[in-house]
């Protein structure tokens, strides 16, 4: 199979099912930060620093690219369209809360940063963040799919917020403070 297809030239791009839409189509957007998220989360298991950490990536690379799948697959799902793990959610909340018992209760907002795995687990956040903004977007754009998406803004959601418990561990772990947010009193 070939890499290029020429297809895309004309500055459109196929759903999956054959239909063709603009490559600024929200539903093109939304999939692409979803892969542009699972290429950080990549980054994040071949960071150095804590293992148990970044051994829990590939289960989330797995579901974003189950997420990706969904997000280009149109207005029809088909019988092979992967489905979300809901109980992936279940294991980040019990894994937030098993590292919320090894971390300092959080009593202000912290800049990103600390070790060079908590960095790149905040920067992960981030765009984790600006995926589940697109992915509600097409979700209202696109009422067909709004059912059908729920699952992933709820997981995009839940996983924003364990990047961030991961972040803060990675930092705990390594013994490297985290850095508080303090603001300008000028």
């Amino acid at each position: 199979m070939k890499i290029y297809t020429k297809t895309g030239d004309d500055g459109s791009t196929g759903l999956f099912g054959g239909a063709r839409v603009p490559k600024h189509d929200a539903r093109v957007a939304a999939y692409g930060t979803v892969d542009e998220l699972n290429s950080l989360i990549g980054v994040v298991a071949a960071e150095d620093g804590d293992p148990e950490i970044r051994a829990r990536m590939q289960a989330h690379q797995v579901e974003l690219f189950n997420l990706g799948a969904i997000l280009a697959s149109g207005d029809q799902l088909s019988p092979t369209t992967p489905k979300l793990d809901e109980a992936l959610i279940t294991t980040m909340e019990q894994q937030i809360d098993a590292a919320d018992t090894e971390l300092a209760p959080l009593r202000n907002f912290i800049l990103p940063g600390g070790t060079r795995l908590a960095a790149v687990l905040h920067l992960a956040r981030t765009v984790c963040r600006r995926a589940e903004r697109e992915t509600s977007a097409v979700r209202v754009s696109f009422p067909k799919l709004s059912q059908r998406l729920m699952p992933g803004i709820k997981y995009l959601n839940r996983l924003s917020d364990w990047l961030f418990t991961m972040a803060r561990l990675a930092n705990h772990r390594a013994k490297v403070a985290d850095i508080p947010w303090t603001p300008n009193k000028s």
